[in-house]
């Protein structure tokens, strides 16, 4: 079997269903997957296995597009087009029906493709179905163009969940990943049980941008899932409700982990719940692990150590950088001047300055709403699930704080903040003995102010660079924020250069993808 086929013999009809659902997690806008087989072959069902995967509906009413020839679905992550060609008589045909321009921003799913080949996308598995018996299918694979890396990464998983035939034979649907290149799948068994499948192939080191290091390392942002397993088990030891991993397989990214279920924080306020119980069950757990010193270096089933990264200037540095690298350009036009960027760095490396000589402890990095989950059923912390907490750092812990209490995708009112903040005060102050209420208040605010410039840069570079436009609706809820932060009397220089260069005209001013 070559890098670009995969072969199923003997395939059953939920063999087939399965193969459907993996592929469907791979499936992207312009990709065509064309159906080949005989009357009978099982073209439509296979067909129709895929779209009930991408509507995440497994009853969903998939009808066949023989006389229609064809049929749109719009599923969560893209619009899908079904076509059946069996009866077009000459390929002029497919164009009258405006196939060539519905496929440029659509995926498609081609039964008898060789009735129209020319309209077929460059990235595309071609999938030949023969009949073995009445109940039995050999399917042959074959990947073209981006496919072939995709198909690649699919028999990866389909080793990977090999390990236990519950898993192997498990459902497969797609969840919503994060702004990064992972990507997560839940798997239900037969009998109802749950995992999370997170496949995260390791990142290649991008350009060199400064000292002969990419992006990725200057900012300490794992490159594999060592991390997640690393730090998964410290804080597992610590008594939180981290993900239990179930199987791991380092080398190839790929985890099957405990399935914490969807009561996402953000989720729950949008359906009642009481923000401030949720806010302050997190910071309860944020003052558990604070207690708790960060491990030299964690040791890992394969031998191997990871020792948690340092928060150090140049990380701080590359991330506040993101606002004149993207924002300023999204906002204004042309790059921001050399004496402005060069102002910006000198104002801010005097708050690093401070910064990094305040002691250090856990910096989980992304401890805000889409990575926290209510677990009501458990006792105490453990109430609070954890997740996406691979990018752990070693700095002031005031930085999972204002993480959370100036979260980027959900509204945290000023006064909720000042409570849960008092909150974290005297709980620390009486737990804590070196605890220093005037250094955390200013370590506070000034992460507060860098994460919130990152965020602004990081979002104009999901809009511009991505295509994700979705992000800069958060920007307003962002100023609002950073201008919370820029309030304390210890950050009057950077206050000044904000009020200088980007002005409360500027903040309100929409910026476009």
């Amino acid at each position: 079997m070559t890098k670009n086929e995969f072969r199923a013999d003997d395939a059953t009809e939920a063999d087939a269903a399965l193969l459907a659902q993996r592929i469907a997690l791979k499936l992207k806008p312009g990709d065509t997957i064309t159906l080949s087989g005989d009357l009978g072959a099982g073209k439509t069902t296979f067909a129709r296995a895929l779209i009930r995967a991408l509507l995440n509906d497994a009853d969903a009413e998939v009808p066949s597009p023989t006389f229609s020839l064809i049929q749109t679905y719009d599923a969560p992550r893209l619009t899908l087009a079904h076509l059946d060609l069996y009866r077009l008589t000459e390929e002029q045909e497919a164009y009258e029906l405006g196939l060539e321009d519905l496929l440029v921003t659509s995926a498609a799913i081609i039964e008898w493709p060789e009735r129209a080949p020319s309209i077929v996308s460059r990235d595309r598995l071609d999938i030949q179905i023969k009949e073995r018996s009445a109940d039995t299918r050999d399917i042959t694979v074959t990947a073209h163009g981006t496919w072939v890396d995709r198909l690649s990464r699919i028999k990866d998983i389909t080793s990977f969940s090999a390990f236990d035939p519950v898993w192997a034979r498990a459902r497969v649907s797609y969840l919503q990943g994060d702004a990064s290149a992972r990507a997560y799948a839940r798997l239900t068994s037969g009998d109802g049980t749950r995992a999370i499948l997170m496949d995260s192939p390791k990142v290649p080191d991008g350009p060199p941008i400064r000292d002969g290091l990419p992006y990725s390392r200057i900012a300490h942002l794992a490159e594999d899932v060592a991390p997640f397993v690393a730090i998964a088990s410290a804080l597992k030891d610590a008594g939180l409700s981290a993900p239990e991993i179930y199987h791991a397989d380092l080398e190839r990214g790929l985890l099957l982990l405990e399935d914490l279920g969807d009561r996402v924080f953000g989720r729950e306020v949008e359906n009642g719940a009481d923000q401030q119980m949720l806010w302050t069950a997190a910071t309860d757990a944020l003052l558990a692990l604070h207690q708790q010193p960060v491990p030299e270096r964690i040791p890992l089933a394969n031998g191997t150590h990871y020792t948690i990264p340092k928060q150090d200037r140049r990380c701080l540095q590359i991330e506040v950088e993101l606002l004149t690298d993207w924002y300023w350009p999204a906002l204004f036009g042309p790059p921001a001047p050399d004496d402005v960027r060069e102002e910006f760095l000198e104002v801010w490396n005097s708050v690093f300055d401070i910064l990094l000589e305040l002691p250090g402890g856990w910096i989980l990095r992304d401890f805000h709403s889409p990575n926290l989950i209510w677990l009501p059923e458990r006792y105490g912390v453990r109430k609070t699930g954890i997740i996406d907490f691979q990018d752990a750092l070693y700095g002031p812990p005031a930085y999972d704080l204002v993480s959370l209490l100036q979260d980027a995708r959900i509204d945290v009112s000023a006064d909720l903040e000042a409570a849960t903040f008092e909150h974290y005060c005297a709980v620390a102050a009486k737990d804590q003995p070196a605890f220093e209420r005037e250094a955390f208040s200013f370590a506070y605010s000034a992460l507060g102010a860098q994460r919130n410039t990152k965020i602004l840069g990081i979002f104009a570079r999901l809009a511009r660079r991505d295509g994700k436009p979705g992000y800069l609706r958060h920007i307003p809820r962002l100023w609002r924020y950073l201008e919370r932060d820029l309030a304390h009397p210890g950050l009057g220089e950077l206050r000044s250069w904000f009020d200088r260069h980007i002005d409360a005209d500027d903040r309100a001013r929409n910026i476009e993808a």
